[in-house]
């Protein structure tokens, strides 16, 4: 009987009773990187976990890491050197001397068997809150202790089972006696065996009271653990929401008082000899020194010097084609309109995703490889997206009139800043175009231009796209997309350049396009920005055009989305000076002096302009109303997918999953955007298939050709490119779209 009660579990565990675990601080240096080296950090061993801390004040608010013990590898090392590994990651930690890095390796070594074998001591008093790091420890111990005591409850569950059914046994037997003496016998072995199911039986309650104890004990410390990263998580979300809104705040309190940074500007130059000029002067950095240039505004008795006696280097000063009116804010160029055109589109649904979810699998990745749902958007394709660049024709169609090539030179810098002005809201991604896709612009009536764009290339993706006006110009393209997802934003890098060509002079100009970047992927609101240098040529003249897109910088003193530049002739002489932003306005400044002026940085001089006033070259068009909910779309953008008769069956218009996405419908437009994905893999299949049987059979490769464009080598610029090779809108006149392909 006596081993019988033995065998029993004790009612209470050990494990739980078991005394706290200490605790041990001090001064480590832990390995960073191979530039910083190793750096010193006060280091807290407790309750199994290591934390580290810059300093010890950081303690109150900002922990730099957690080693969890139970998981850890410990390594020795020589001359106080110490390797923690733990989840695939090494920390390679040193002593000041020998005897300390015995007794924190001795310190974790003992904090880990402790927290290995010992179960963590229950905490009744509920009043003290979790400890975020100790969460998994605190976890893996309650499940430990919950186990054991499922097991004593098993073994409670067997013993009485089994005395159970002895007792009955004997229970029968007594019935079944005959004589005094068995009787006797029988009465003590049923005493026996009551006296050990009574025995089984309260230590199956004590089993079972313990098993509650502990589960309503943790119980209380998940709900508050549950609790306090509930509100952890609520106090983050009003945190990043009242950043962001400080952050809109500064920056439109930044864009409402230029005036400030100007004065802020004139202190800073003060070394300048500026006696003759008046109190309003501005100044700026020098192009080839720094980011900006030093630009004096001349006086009026100088301005008027300087504009008679340009009259004969100038051409006649600034004509009638130079003034900003043709250019106002109402645009005065849709007024022109014959045909009506839409002016909405239906409103963009709500519907919520989670871009992060989608993307932390695509870091590195090229994102016209990353498959995106319609969610992320909006309905047009690129090919649409390149044609809005000549939302502002009419600044081409001035400078076809202008009689100084330099004049000319600062109306085409202009317009290629311009073609950013409508992305500056517009964070949504267009939609790749299938191989063979087309879009076509038919502006004659209104603008006096035709545009054919064609997607010439699917990997690396590429359109090809051409413009004639009758107003004089004409212009064509050839881009190619390179795009990385880095994780906290993404990087447009556009490949290629872009040709513009005036019938009366000649002059052939080209520029290429900046990298534009999308901010903010994993939390916050999303963002864009343009940054690079612009370099625009004259390839008859030989003049130059260097703008540059100043990157945003919180600290900056700089508006935002900054755009400088200056417009030299042949010689490298400087003639205007351009600023402005590439979302607002552009506006330009004739120089009439420069001269070497105070030292810039590592010690360089700065170039001082002095400038006549500043004419206005650009002003963006207002938003049409209700923008916010139709994309941020421009006037012109409106109208780029509004259905039209005649158009080849290639055409973006005619893309269901991009037709479907504009009137709202995002389930079907992601169906279709599926489908018509899986088709062009085929597709693209299938030209392999047939590209490696022809090289097994020794025969020719034929390589996929557009139907509009063909590749031809620039007799100016001597680059090859796709070049559009005519019969589209003769196509378009007959009707006869037999040589389209079936894309859609």
């Amino acid at each position: 009987m006596s081993e019988l009660v033995k065998s029993l579990p004790s009612p209470t565990l050990s494990g739980v009773q078991s005394p706290g675990l200490d605790t041990y601080k001090g001064w480590l240096f832990k390995w960073t990187n191979y530039l910083k080296g190793y750096q010193r950090r006060w280091f807290v061993l407790s309750n199994g976990l290591l934390s580290y801390y810059r300093t010890q004040a950081e303690m109150a608010h900002t922990c730099r890491g957690t080693i969890t013990l139970a998981t850890t590898h410990i390594e020795v090392g020589d001359t106080c050197h110490f390797v923690l590994t733990s989840g695939g990651r090494s920390y390679h930690l040193k002593a000041t001397s020998d005897g300390e890095c015995q007794r924190w390796v001795s310190a974790l070594k003992q904090a880990k068997a402790n927290v290995t074998h010992l179960m963590h001591q229950s905490d009744d008093s509920g009043d003290e809150g979790p400890v975020p790091q100790q969460d998994r420890s605190l976890s893996q111990g309650a499940l430990k202790t919950l186990a054991s005591k499922l097991d004593d409850l098993n073994t409670c569950n067997e013993l009485i089972g089994k005395h159970g059914a002895a007792l009955q046994r004997s229970l029968s037997e007594l019935e079944d006696l005959r004589g005094p003496t068995d009787g006797t016998d029988k009465l003590k072995a049923v005493n026996e065996r009551a006296t050990l199911f009574r025995i089984t039986s309260n230590a199956m309650i004590n089993a079972c009271r313990d098993f509650l104890d502990v589960a309503e004990t943790h119980s209380r410390r998940w709900q508050r653990a549950l609790h306090y990263e509930r509100e952890q998580r609520h106090h983050l979300e009003e945190t990043i929401e009242q950043l962001a809104k400080q952050h809109n705040s500064l920056e439109r309190a930044w864009r409402e008082a230029p005036s400030t940074h100007t004065a802020e500007g004139v202190e800073r130059t003060d070394e300048v000899d500026t006696s003759d000029e008046n109190e309003d002067t501005e100044f700026f950095d020098a192009v080839e020194d720094s980011p900006a240039f030093i630009t004096v505004t001349a006086s009026d008795h100088s301005q008027r010097k300087y504009s008679s006696g340009s009259q004969s280097m100038m051409s006649g000063g600034l004509p009638s084609d130079w003034s900003h009116n043709h250019n106002d804010s109402s645009g005065s160029n849709h007024l022109e309109l014959r045909r009506p055109r839409r002016s909405r589109i239906p409103d963009k649904p709500n519907y919520s995703l989670n871009l992060w979810s989608i993307m932390k699998n695509c870091i590195g990745k090229e994102l016209s490889k990353i498959p995106m749902p319609v969610n992320f958007n909006e309905p047009l394709s690129m090919l649409q997206r390149l044609t809005e660049d000549l939302e502002y024709s009419e600044l081409l169609d001035r400078a076809a009139r202008c009689e100084s090539s330099l004049e000319q030179m600062c109306l085409v810098a202009a317009f290629s800043v311009s073609s950013y002005s409508t992305t500056v809201h517009r964070t949504a991604k267009p939609f790749n175009p299938l191989l063979g896709e087309t879009y076509e612009l038919d502006r004659l009536d209104e603008y006096g231009y035709r545009s054919i764009c064609e997607q010439v290339s699917h990997h690396p993706p590429a359109a090809a796209h051409y413009v004639t006006s009758q107003r004089g110009w004409t212009l064509w393209q050839e881009i190619t997309i390179d795009s990385k997802f880095r994780g906290k934003y993404i990087s447009i890098m556009p490949l290629g350049n872009i040709h513009l060509q005036f019938h009366s002079c000649g002059s052939h100009y080209v520029w290429s396009k900046v990298t534009s970047t999308v901010h903010n992927i994993i939390v916050g609101k999303l963002w864009i920005d343009q940054s690079g240098d612009i370099d625009v040529v004259n390839h008859r003249t030989k003049d130059t055009c260097h703008l540059k897109f100043s990157p945003y910088s919180y600290f900056s003193r700089d508006a935002p989305r900054k755009v400088t530049g200056v417009v030299e002739d042949s010689e490298g002489t400087a003639h205007y000076i351009l600023s402005g932003t590439w979302d607002e306005k552009m506006e330009s400044a004739k120089i009439v002096e420069s001269s070497r002026g105070c030292g810039g940085s590592e010690g360089k001089q700065k170039t001082v302009y002095q400038t006549l006033q500043p004419k206005l070259l650009w002003k963006k068009y207002p938003l049409p109303e209700n923008a916010e909910n139709m994309h941020f779309f421009s006037s012109l953008a409106l109208t780029l997918n509004e259905p039209e008769e005649g158009v080849a069956p290639t055409d973006s218009r005619l893309r269901p999953d991009q037709r479907l996405m504009e009137e709202g419908l995002w389930d079907e437009a992601n169906a279709q955007k599926q489908r018509i994905e899986e088709r062009q893999r085929l597709d693209r299949r299938r030209r392999e298939a047939l590209a490696t049987h022809a090289l097994e059979e020794g025969q020719e490769n034929e390589v996929y050709q557009p139907q509009w464009f063909e590749r031809r080598t620039d007799n100016v610029t001597g680059e090859s490119s796709y070049v559009y090779r005519g019969g589209y809108w003769e196509a378009k006149e007959r009707m006869d779209w037999s040589q389209c392909p079936e894309i859609f």
